[in-house]
């Protein structure tokens, strides 16, 4: 998020700015937050997010889902 005092640097806003942000909607920053960790650790290689986002790798794996998606499978037909 960038606001006018992080545009200049590279430092991320303040977590009271976010959570002033998001009080008209009612939700705070952490599921926000872990919600889309967890979507991106699933969709893209946990290794892959953890680099872009400065993370460790062990840091991100606890974001993979337990299931398989069945529309990243490959075809199989059983004979």
């Amino acid at each position: 998020m960038v606001t006018r005092i992080t545009k200049t640097g590279r430092a991320p806003a303040s977590t009271a700015y976010v959570s002033h942000v998001l009080d008209p909607c009612g939700i705070p920053p952490r599921p926000l937050r872990c919600t889309r960790l967890a979507d991106l650790v699933n969709i893209l290689a946990p290794k892959l997010v953890a680099a872009a986002l400065g993370m460790e790798p062990e840091g991100v794996m606890i974001y993979l889902a337990d299931r398989v998606d069945r529309t990243r499978l490959p075809d199989v037909t059983t004979a």
